[in-house]
């Protein structure tokens, strides 16, 4: 079936050529080390130089797969195991001719396969390989080459007993769990998170099977599985329990656990929840890259102005600096960079947590224990006792952890804390809600930080654009911006996950305590009284500073919209 594979006579030029007698050699690196190896022992700059400089030889034409969008049909009649198998994947389809696009561009065996296999005229580009890894996972799903080989393992060997629910007994789920093929799928499902930042991950046991999904910048999403995933759904849990260090056995009740990891050189923890639910157990795991994660103020999104009042604020010598927003808003983060902003040699720092997620050097961290009855309340008695100059309490839930804040401030003692309120001025009902003395709430607390995490357009793709004034809020400043300055949207593309954002930041409400705002706490008035007081002293609040975000191309009106309520 040769005949029917087309290769095209022109290629993209590469940087500079190779001799045909290198060929041999240059394959055996690409094939032992990849492109790096072919760059390191054959003097090209890039992965992308050594591929164009490879493509060319070979007589193959250089694609970017970031700009091609693949038509999922192309996979109804397309042969899958010689995707796994060959590490190619289909572009396009005219009447009867396939364009397919190659890993390994020395793969020549690919081409005939699929013409044999399709009875279609071929033609052959070559992309990254990457690239073409990433195309083969986002349509056929996280874990699909290795299922590919348990599912051919299973057929060969008909004394396998594969596991189908969860009745079978704990030997035999320890073995299955253990098997390469399943170890390899669960590091594979590992692996994808931290690859595409995911904080979650969410393995949900349906009627119609194992459902995953990952929380990436803040939202839940779908991540495509194969449907033979869940054939091996009870040996994929075994294995999660074994690496938590949990009892494979117990599957009646709640159970949690810690993963320890190093992905690609970087180490990753993973705290692993894991509850009995109608369809079976369901897991949720939180994603700690400590390597991705970087402390500092400078770093998280705070406007110049707020950066500077709250750098004043968390270097006073006494008092109570609390953080508040709901789960997920990123307070722990200010905290932590607030800590790593003041620590030295010359003050002592210890921090009460449930439960600690980052280790910072330098900083004595303490782990709350309810069950021996070590709470927030009695670690901070405690603490008080080791001469600390900073404390950090990681939330105020109760009335008796925050009666020790207020008397640690009083003492003498820095307190940072956090709060679950909507706003920065609730926090002075909050407390006082929790039975703290108006009086000592306002002559306490110098500052409240509230603030919310909104995803940042991706830059590959984000869109300018006008929207008329029925588009937006009514408080949105439409006025301000004019064609010179548009605002931005989200599209979508292959770099965001067709989302059309990566990352996050954070938008801050700032409210720093004076005179009036202190008289106004210790006679208890309301938090919109005490809000207005903030904001004519110059308080900008979550929605002003995230317009403040959309006006700089940051992020969105809808992301704004999705996390605050007009003022």
């Amino acid at each position: 079936m040769s005949s029917l594979i087309q290769r095209p006579a022109t290629f993209r030029e590469g940087p500079r050529r190779l001799q045909a007698r290198q060929l041999d050699d240059v394959q055996r690196t690409f094939v032992q080390s990849g492109l790096a190896g072919v760059c390191r022992d054959f003097g090209y700059a890039t992965d992308l130089d050594a591929l164009r400089a490879i493509a060319q030889a070979v007589s193959l034409p250089v694609i970017d797969l970031s700009r091609e969008q693949p038509a999922s049909d192309l996979l109804q009649d397309f042969p899958v195991r010689l995707i796994h198998r060959h590490g190619i994947f289909p572009v396009s389809r005219s009447e009867q001719t396939l364009r397919i696009v190659l890993s390994n561009p020395f793969d020549v065996q690919a081409a005939d396969a699929v013409a044999e296999a399709t009875g279609l005229f071929v033609t052959v580009c070559t992309a990254m390989p990457t690239e073409v890894a990433g195309l083969i996972k986002l349509h056929l799903g996280v874990g699909a080459q290795t299922l590919d080989g348990l599912m051919a393992q299973a057929s060969a060997d008909d004394e396998v007993e594969l596991p189908g629910d969860l009745s079978f007994e704990d030997s035999e789920a320890a073995a299955m769990a253990q098997q390469a093929s399943v170890v390899r799928l669960v590091n594979d499902i590992l692996t994808e998170a931290v690859t595409a930042r995911a904080s979650d991950i969410h393995m949900e046991a349906q009627a119609a099977g194992m459902k995953i999904r990952y929380r990436i910048d803040g939202v839940l999403q779908n991540q495509p599985v194969p449907p033979e995933l869940n054939r091996f759904q009870a040996a994929i849990l075994s294995r999660l329990k074994i690496m938590a260090r949990l009892n494979i056995a117990e599957k009646r009740v709640p159970q949690d656990g810690r993963i320890k990891l190093r992905v690609s050189g970087r180490e990753v923890d993973i705290r692993v929840s894991i509850i009995p639910m109608l369809h079976g157990e369901g897991v949720v795991m939180r994603v700690l890259d400590k390597d991705a994660m970087k402390f500092s103020l400078s770093g998280v999104g705070m406007e110049e102005d707020t950066c500077t009042k709250f750098r004043e604020l968390i270097r006073l010598p006494h008092g109570i600096v609390l953080v508040t927003g709901p789960t997920g808003s990123g307070k722990t983060t200010t905290l932590y960079s607030s800590l790593a902003e003041i620590r030295s040699e010359r003050n002592k720092i210890i921090t009460t947590e449930d439960p600690i997620e980052y280790q910072l050097e330098g900083i004595n961290q303490i782990q709350v224990n309810h069950k021996v009855g070590l709470t927030f309340a009695a670690c901070l008695r405690s603490i008080l006792r080791h001469d600390p100059d900073v404390v950090l309490v990681g939330e105020i839930r109760d009335f008796e952890t925050a009666e020790n804040a207020v008397q640690a401030s009083l003492t003498g003692h820095m307190v940072f804390s956090t709060l679950h309120t909507n706003d920065a001025a609730g926090a002075f009902m909050r407390l006082s809600d929790m039975g703290v003395e108006p009086f000592l709430i306002s002559s306490t607390v110098e500052g409240i930080m509230a603030q919310r995490l909104v995803r940042t357009l991706c830059r590959h793709c984000r869109e300018p654009y006008m929207p008329s004034a029925d588009e937006v809020p009514t408080d949105f400043p439409l006025s301000d911006y004019t064609a010179q300055s548009p605002i931005y949207r989200a599209t979508g593309c292959r770099h965001c996950r067709n989302t059309g954002y990566s990352g996050r930041l954070g938008i801050y409400e700032l409210l720093v305590t004076n005179d009036e705002i202190r008289q106004l706490a210790a006679e208890k008035r309301g938090t919109a009284e005490i809000r207005r007081a903030a904001m004519a002293s110059g308080m900008r609040t979550l929605r002003q500073d995230g317009w403040l975000k959309v006006s700089r191309g940051l992020t969105s009106i809808e992301e704004v919209l999705r996390v605050t309520k007009a003022d």
